[in-house]
């Protein structure tokens, strides 16, 4: 690619290690992991764990091949690389299709939290208002971007820190009247696993869903100063980051509070905070979600931007969108991302329990194709390395391939399983009737171009050859 679309050396390496971390600390971290212990147990510790350590697999293979190849459209040009170009334009689509409907559902989110404070303001214009100044952040500059999700993502650490300095407080008992509840809540009201080993596997099925984001840091990785660096600093950080927290924050969780309270549902932290006696416990729960749902709605919007380009340079996508600013932001792909993803915050509006719904259900188990993309590419393109004598350096796959075939096998388990299960079987069908629909589209496209697709795709397959 030319100067015109090329945007290097704009993310800091403490933007990328931020941004990092921003993707895979949520709302849901808040909010939904209180659900996920009601429906668990205390052993929703153990879900939270095997996930973590999936996610942890896919993310060393991620690493191992952005280090090879550095890209905008990470998973999705490694699809292509190691799959084949109907894959990579599959991949690269459902992806954007999926932070499309995050961007609708946060930039909703967002609206209803700040209608608290602002009743008078209708929430669908106070969305508007956040969705747009967000992208004034993103159209600005690749580093204004970074640097407002590099304190966005500051902000959640202090708070996820705090609330666990608080439990653990309360939980030895350092805290002058408030009863520790000691470790009686791991094995009291049923045992530690009071709804059964299926519950495990239940909860592995949800929680692997509030791991996705932190595949960001490899297509932020692509326009930082270093690549190679911060890629294999972030990715490396997913460990310390999943244990800290998201399976030390659940522990304390499970050790503080009983899991079958009312409690969890509505705000476990909301409750911690309560049980100190900290006044406005709510409201300042209230602003940290809004914290979280802020950066996710920045990074979404950042990400769709990212993909979308990438798309366009390979052919994928319309050529327009592959334009970029003098500043490296490819203006035309942000407002596109923006708009599209207004007009389904729209039918949040108009038709929540049936268009917007059908929408949300049908980027259900995205995530779960992507990683499968992510583990079959890495499987095939370390084989083609290894036939061509290409060195492998820096990040490498951890005992590849048995690792990798696990890795597989295990997501694929989940994947099918969705389809047994009553509250996840419409989100398994309508995700795949849209990834028909999206592969229809690409045969379409190959048949009525003039130049097929994968002759434009030459230009990144470098690793495949």
């Amino acid at each position: 690619m030319g100067n015109k679309t090329e945007s290097h050396g704009k993310l800091k390496q403490r933007h990328v290690s931020m941004i990092s971390i921003a993707g895979i600390i949520g709302a849901g971290l808040f909010v939904g992991s209180g659900s996920v212990i009601n429906a668990t147990g205390p052993a929703a510790v153990v879900s939270y764990a095997a996930a973590g350590l999936l996610v942890v697999l896919l993310m060393r293979m991620l690493g191992e091949m952005a280090m090879v190849n550095p890209d905008k459209g990470s998973f999705a040009t490694y699809a292509q690389q190691g799959i084949g170009a109907w894959a990579g334009y599959a991949v690269g689509w459902l992806y954007w299709f999926f932070w499309l409907i995050v961007i609708a559902i946060e930039a909703t989110a967002g609206g209803a939290i700040v209608h608290e404070w602002l009743p008078s303001v209708p929430i669908w214009l106070l969305s508007l208002i956040l969705t747009f100044a967000l992208t004034l952040t993103n159209l600005f500059s690749v580093k204004s971007f970074g640097e407002f999700e590099y304190w966005f993502a500051m902000i959640k650490i202090v708070a996820i820190v705090a609330f666990m300095g608080i439990g653990l407080a309360i939980i030895f008992g350092l805290i002058p009247g408030t009863s520790s509840p000691g470790l009686a809540n791991l094995t009291g009201h049923g045992g530690f696993m009071p709804k059964g080993t299926n519950s495990i596997f239940l909860g592995v099925i949800t929680v692997i869903f509030s791991y996705f984001g932190a595949e960001i840091a490899a297509i932020a990785a692509s326009e930082s100063e270093n690549p190679a660096k911060a890629i294999t600093t972030a990715i490396r950080s997913v460990v310390w980051r999943i244990l800290i927290f998201y399976i030390g924050s659940v522990a304390i969780l499970v050790t503080l509070l009983p899991w079958n309270s009312a409690d969890l549902l509505k705000s476990p932290y909301v409750t911690m905070l309560e049980m100190v006696n900290i006044p406005a416990a709510a409201q300042i729960m209230n602003l940290v979600v809004l914290v979280s749902v802020l950066s996710c709605l920045n990074s979404a919007l950042y990400t769709n931007s990212r993909m979308i380009l990438s798309l366009a340079q390979k052919g994928q996508a319309p050529r327009a969108l592959a334009k970029v600013s003098k500043s490296g932001v490819p203006a035309r792909a942000v407002w596109i991302s923006t708009a599209a993803a207004y007009v389904c915050a729209i039918f949040s509006f108009v038709s929540p329990d049936k268009l917007f719904l059908f929408l949300v259900n049908a980027s259900g188990a995205i995530a779960l194709i992507v990683y499968l993309a992510i583990a079959i590419s890495h499987l095939r393109l370390r084989k083609k390395m290894i036939q061509t004598n290409q060195p492998i350096k820096g990040m490498k796959m951890w005992l590849f391939p048995y690792l990798t075939y696990v890795t597989i096998a295990v997501i694929t388990v989940i994947f099918l399983s969705m389809a047994f299960i009553d509250s996840m079987r419409s989100q398994f069908f309508l995700t795949l009737g849209l990834t028909a629909v999206v592969l229809l589209s690409y045969s379409f496209i190959k048949k009525t171009n003039n130049k097929r697709p994968d002759d434009q795709f030459s230009e990144s397959e470098n690793i495949a050859k």
